[in-house]
């Protein structure tokens, strides 16, 4: 059985919360796979207001993350994070069942 739940750590959600928090004509983040990339798939980050018919709808302290039923086929079990370090703040998807990934962190091979 496929796990189709996908993730998002505190950190993340505290991330989302600030950038909304600054953009009060938008409820959410979305998070989509489109094609493209240095490695085949990239993810991308958009924020949004409200879910498609066909998103999953992720909570987590008081956020949501919109996902669209195509994304989450390539992203099931997957968990988003935030990471702030010397390299400097992104977003990660960590996707299991990536075999690859660029340096960048945003495209990523199955």
């Amino acid at each position: 059985m496929q796990d189709n739940t996908v993730t998002v750590t505190d950190s993340a959600a505290r991330r989302i919360g600030q950038i909304l928090a600054k953009q009060p004509d938008k409820k959410a983040l979305r998070v989509s796979v489109n094609g493209g990339g240095c490695s085949g798939f990239q993810y991308e980050f958009d924020l949004d207001v409200t879910p498609g018919d066909d998103d999953t709808v992720i909570e987590k302290g008081g956020i949501q993350v919109f996902v669209d039923s195509m994304s989450l086929e390539y992203m099931s079990g997957s968990e988003i994070d935030f990471v702030d370090d010397l390299i400097g703040a992104s977003f990660q998807v960590r996707n299991p069942h990536a075999t690859a990934s660029c340096g960048c962190g945003t495209s990523f091979t199955i």
